[in-house]
């Protein structure tokens, strides 16, 4: 096994990134392990949305659970919209992420485009602020690496 593209504080690994067309059934493409979430990587130029998760403590990107009878598209708008105010229907598909979350394997499905700061965040249970992160500047609290990493790995998709 290579080594993982992203490993965190908790061990958690980024352990691949499968640029595959949308479409490809993931179910027949890779049975080895559940898509239970879709991420979304929003960029401003060359800032990248972040969310503060209350419950994790960190920041990361925004994203969450498919709910049953959702696509993994259909969860992307709809947790980016719940998590940020941002609308945007038109996101591009990047790829799935392999992951080893405590030991067992995960995917996501990430999405991707450049967009407009909106305003129209409010703050709530889960989400306590977001930000435009430039990589560069010192955030309150740690950022999650592994979402960062997907983030770069996504804005390739936009730059091609």
């Amino acid at each position: 096994m290579s080594e993982p593209l992203a490993v965190d504080g908790a061990g958690n690994a980024l352990v691949a990134f499968h640029r595959v067309a949308e479409d490809v059934r993931f179910d027949h493409a890779f049975n080895d392990a559940p898509l239970p979430a879709s991420l979304v990587a929003l960029w401003c130029g060359d800032r990248l949305l972040l969310v503060f998760d209350r419950f994790r403590g960190q920041w990361e990107l925004p994203g969450g659970m498919i709910d049953p009878g959702e696509t993994p598209r259909e969860a992307a708008v709809r947790e980016l919209r719940e998590e940020t105010g941002h609308e945007v229907a038109d996101l591009d598909f990047a790829g799935y992420a392999e992951f080893l979350l405590r030991g067992r394997a995960e995917y996501a499905a990430i999405y991707t485009a450049q967009a407009t700061p909106q305003s129209g965040f409010t703050a709530n249970d889960e989400i306590a602020d977001l930000t435009w992160w430039d990589g560069r500047e010192s955030l309150p609290g740690k950022v999650q690496i592994i979402d960062v990493t997907l983030g770069r790995l996504a804005a390739r998709l936009l730059s091609a």
